[in-house]
């Protein structure tokens, strides 16, 4: 076997533990504050933006962001940030990158739905290490670091063991361009529905990744995501037991935006639907 010092990821983690407790502790403080301030500004949007047709932005992301971005860059001025409104964007080719999401689920906000996240992922070299998602309507902090299990409010959390496609709920959504793209994942939700127990739409990609991981969904699949959509949440549901692959079952990359992932137990069959063309 090959020593510890051969794998970078797992020499930081084992070398450097306080380390991890401080990305963690930052992490959930900064998610703690920007869901405040997410929450608090809920029914006081006054100012809507379009990125593009459907895909919007409000005043409420960019001071959530700000207050990350700030944070971030105030406790680890030396790592990168990307984030999506990008607003505070930094690379410099770091070994540390902060993921962030503000605010995912933002048309759910704008529309006052409550069903929103902030997401806060750290990369070392190009892997996930930690992530923390809090839904801050219904205070849930969800917290995995890698290696180390994922915990909902503290507790630990782990997917179902469903084994049938027809028995299980399963969630996903639709890209941002679904108006003029011929891939806009209509036929796979159609194929789904006539195959699985039901499929559900929320919004908010992190809160989907987060709901296989603690057993609220046995699958989610969807197109088209960004970095900051996967991030923390990717991380989350894996550290449940969850297998979370490409939509051609290799491994993932969040920079990549097209995923399943489930329980391990329903994957193939998940699998099978998405590829049948």
């Amino acid at each position: 076997m090959l020593p510890v010092s051969s794998y970078p990821l797992l020499a930081y983690m084992t070398s450097n533990p306080m380390g991890m407790t401080r990305f963690k502790r930052v992490a959930l403080d900064l998610a703690l504050q920007s869901g405040e301030v997410l929450r608090r500004g809920q029914a006081k949007i006054r100012h809507i933006e379009y990125k593009g047709t459907i895909d919007l932005v409000t005043e409420m992301d960019k001071k959530a962001e700000r207050l990350l971005a700030a944070g971030l860059n105030h406790a680890f001025p030396s790592h990168d940030l990307l984030a999506e409104e990008q607003l505070r964007n930094i690379d410099s080719g770091a070994d540390f990158r902060w993921v962030v999401d503000p605010l995912d689920g933002t048309t759910n906000y704008a529309h006052n739905l409550p069903l929103y996240a902030v997401s806060i992922g750290l990369e070392y070299r190009g892997d996930m290490i930690l992530g923390v998602v809090y839904q801050p309507v219904l205070d849930e902090m969800f917290v995995a670091i890698r290696g180390s299990g994922a915990r909902l409010n503290g507790r630990k959390i782990k997917v179902t063991t469903e084994r049938q496609l027809k028995r299980s709920l399963l969630v996903t959504g639709f890209p941002y361009d679904m108006h003029t793209t011929r891939h806009d994942n209509l036929r796979h939700f159609r194929k789904f529905m006539k195959k699985a127990q039901a499929v559900r739409r929320l919004g908010s990609a992190a809160l989907d990744l987060c709901y296989v991981a603690c057993g609220r969904f046995d699958g989610f699949w969807e197109l088209k995501l960004a970095p900051w959509d996967l991030a923390a949440g990717s991380l989350i549901a894996r550290e449940a037991g969850a297998r979370v692959t490409s939509l051609s079952g290799g491994s993932l990359s969040i920079y990549e935006g097209s995923l399943i992932a489930s329980n391990g137990k329903i994957h193939r069959q998940m699998r099978d639907i998405i590829g049948d063309r």
